[in-house]
């Protein structure tokens, strides 16, 4: 399937991944993970990672990260190649992974008073990022009197605090009820558009794709590549109750099912 519309020109390129491949050795014998992957996201964009379960994508993620190291090919995160982990790359997981003797104020401030950051001054960011996630007066709460979408909101400003030039989000939303995660779509959306952070963000679901993506990236099959480039032409002021009346919403949602259902086939073979 061709792009379905050009962007208009071209920022500068943020993140930069060349030629990677990875293989994880193991008996009886080694799984290629990732095969020559190339892909380049802009300052500022919102690209969101599609395909099979097993085909790369969180691998992905933990390599721009730093997590994990490619044998070929190298990653770039502006123009500087990418060794190991850095607080100016983000990441946001399915579970939130809070501290659970901490409260909610002191699990959002803790990497930067880790960092050296005084902590009354960490604090006051804290306090700022609760009420930018609508978390404001929960601050000396603990994690286990919150529900599941507000202890990710509470992950979504921890990561976010540091103030990071790429976020890295592996399926943040996927343990969250339906109209939590809506919530948590607009949120996220709200936030992004305010910070002007680069995002990857990986999912299953097409629809949350579509709401949140600039460009979609569909993955094949393990071992992972991208197949294809899906440039959406929606806008940025997206409005997630209409959107599915939106021209051309429909043929594209069908096109980028059918790509993803073709490699999830493929990999069940």
């Amino acid at each position: 399937m061709a792009s379905t519309l050009g962007r208009e020109g071209r920022m500068t390129q943020h993140i930069t991944l060349e030629h990677v491949t990875l293989t994880f050795s193991g008996q009886p014998q080694a799984l290629r993970v990732l095969d020559d992957v190339s892909l380049a996201l802009d300052q500022g964009e919102f690209v969101v990672l599609l395909g099979p379960s097993g085909c790369g994508k969180s691998t992905i993620l933990n390599l721009i990260a730093g997590f994990t190291l490619a044998q070929q090919g190298r990653i770039l995160c502006a123009g500087r190649p990418v060794r190991g982990p850095h607080p100016s790359r983000g990441m946001v997981f399915q579970q939130p992974n809070l501290f659970p003797w901490l409260s909610v104020l002191d699990n959002i401030s803790f990497g930067p008073r880790m960092a050296g950051l005084k902590k009354a001054e960490a604090n006051a960011q804290a306090g700022d990022w609760l009420t930018r996630v609508g978390l404001d007066g929960f601050g000396q709460h603990a994690p286990w009197q919150l529900s599941g979408g507000m202890k990710q909101r509470v992950a979504l400003a921890r990561a976010w605090l540091p103030d990071p030039e790429v976020l890295l989000m592996d399926e943040p939303f996927g343990a969250l009820d339906a109209q939590t995660r809506m919530m948590m779509q607009e949120l996220l959306r709200d936030a992004w558009r305010q910070t002007g952070t680069t995002i990857l963000f990986v999912t299953h679901d097409v629809e949350e794709a579509l709401f949140l993506a600039d460009r979609i990236l569909v993955m094949s099959a393990r071992p992972g590549k991208i197949v294809d480039e899906v440039i959406l032409p929606f806008g940025r002021d997206r409005n997630i109750e209409t959107l599915a009346q939106a021209p051309g919403y429909t043929v594209i949602k069908q096109q980028i099912l059918h790509l993803v259902r073709v490699e999830a086939r493929r990999h069940m073979l």
